[in-house]
């Protein structure tokens, strides 16, 4: 696969960071490629359809890292239709319609880098709406996830802390004077900024005291004075009569918790197979502590770096159950019964808006066993087969990739091109083109023989990885 040359050698622990972390600039017969295009768009947008491939070699790299950071506008008002769903979801008072309202806006979102960023954010702060009972309340804080995903760390973790179905989910809005809530305190310091072994039990009860008072009132964020303690407390060896969002400069003001934030954003962009060495990360931390916890910048700089289009950064990562689904639907053009889709995510494991638990999703090699393979597959025959219990929303037929292309070999190669952007061995693509071969027959059934080409390829291992 082409990549720039790493001039370090392997391992991972021997990358130059100068050179890790310099913008990929392609050359020669390492130039940009479709399999670098579809790489980008796996990690940074679930998927491409043939069209956004296309413009992707024409504008190159950066060009593409552009445009997805942008977005592109919503000429179809796939935001306004999605809020107009939500309104009417959220009159039913039943939280489990919110996953197949979120499927739907990153299935047909202009955005997807930013709907990519919010489900970051939604395993970060997991937050579950089988305890968070009110659906507004859950999904108000998407909507905040979601204007904060590109955008500053610091406002972000301000606003989480008081947020309502925060504090109702780790119990918060339930932290007294008399008796203080370590829950929030706990988490903000291991899940949220800092990591594990950067903080001590002492400082969670100091900081659980200089929380008390966060309170949930009529739906709404109430700082209740009266239940506050206002002494002195001691956090991360800083003395005075800290509150709440003293706590938070705090941990901002923490090395520990840019360095926990990149290297969180490393698993989630670049890899989750290879443990980067802190040599790697310094340098991810530094500047985001330099740029105020941009998150552009930090996405920007993954994003074009070497390292990232490098065999250190290609497909060193499982896709989730949801990044399937909804990279398959994008690449296809197509669409899905929603509800029936949100309920099969839940049975591979990955139902949004109900996390297993506070730290998220485990992913990695979680996602993969024997009966979620299976399930992978029956996913995706549900997806694009006529027999299927998504009643046939993506048409193949028409799919400009595969349009005009009937020639057998042609077609199983522009199918691995649009769903893998890769080459494979020679003996994978003759079994393909055999598949292919009913599919390029002029007859009734061409639906549903280009569905059995896309179920080969999309039950392929390297399907399975983004």
């Amino acid at each position: 696969m082409p990549a720039p040359a790493d001039p370090q050698p392997q391992p991972i622990e021997q990358a130059d960071p100068a050179w890790a972390w310099a913008s990929y600039e392609p050359s020669g017969s390492e130039g940009w490629s479709l399999d670098l295009a579809a790489h980008l768009y796996r990690r940074a947008g679930f998927s491409a359809n043939w069209s956004q491939l296309s413009q992707a070699l024409n504008d190159g790299c950066q060009g593409t890292v552009d445009r997805l950071l942008s977005g592109v506008p919503d000429t179809d008002g796939h935001y306004e239709q999605a809020a107009g769903m939500v309104e009417t979801l959220l009159g039913s008072s039943n939280g489990q319609n919110l996953p197949a309202w979120w499927l739907h806006l990153m299935v047909h979102t202009p955005h997807p880098l930013l709907e990519k960023m919010t489900l970051f954010w939604h395993g970060h702060f997991a937050t579950s709406a089988a305890k968070v009972t009110d659906p507004r309340l859950m999904h108000d804080q998407n909507h905040l996830l979601r204007t904060h995903a590109l955008g500053r760390f610091g406002p972000l973790l301000e606003a989480m802390a008081k947020n309502p179905a925060m504090l109702l989910w780790l119990d918060s809005a339930t932290n007294r004077k008399a008796r203080p809530n370590e829950n929030f305190a706990r988490e903000v310091m291991e899940l949220f900024s800092m990591g594990l072994g950067n903080y001590t039990e002492r400082d969670i009860k100091e900081a659980a005291r200089a929380f008390t008072g966060w309170e949930v009132k009529h739906g709404e964020f109430r700082f209740n004075r009266y239940e506050h303690d206002p002494r002195p407390k001691t956090v991360l060896g800083l003395t005075g009569p800290w509150n709440g969002d003293d706590v938070i400069r705090i941990l901002l003001e923490q090395p520990a918790t840019a360095r926990f934030l990149a290297k969180k954003v490393y698993r989630y962009l670049v890899s989750e197979t290879e443990e980067p060495p802190d040599s790697l990360i310094e340098p991810l931390a530094d500047g985001l502590r330099r740029n105020d916890y941009d998150m552009t910048w930090l996405v920007r700089t993954v994003l074009s770096s070497n390292l990232f289009y490098s065999p250190h950064g290609v497909r060193q990562r499982i896709k989730s159950p949801l990044e399937l689904a909804v990279g398959l639907l994008r690449a296809l053009e197509g669409t899905a019964n929603m509800y029936v889709l949100a309920q099969e995510l839940e049975a591979l494991g990955q139902a949004v808006f109900f996390p297993p638990n506070v730290k998220g999703w485990d992913g990695g090699t979680t996602w993969i066993n024997s009966s979620t393979l299976l399930g992978r597959a029956n996913l995706v025959w549900g997806l694009v087969g006529r027999e299927g219990r998504y009643n046939s929303k993506v048409d193949l037929v028409r799919l400009p990739a595969l349009e005009g292309v009937d020639e057998p070999a042609a077609l199983a190669r522009r199918a691995v091109e649009l769903l893998l952007g890769s080459t494979l061995p020679d003996e994978v693509y003759v079994q393909l083109t055999a598949v292919a071969n009913e599919a390029g027959q002029a007859n009734s059934d061409r639906r549903q023989r280009l569905a059995r080409l896309v179920q080969a390829v999309a039950t392929l291992p390297e399907f399975q990885l983004a």
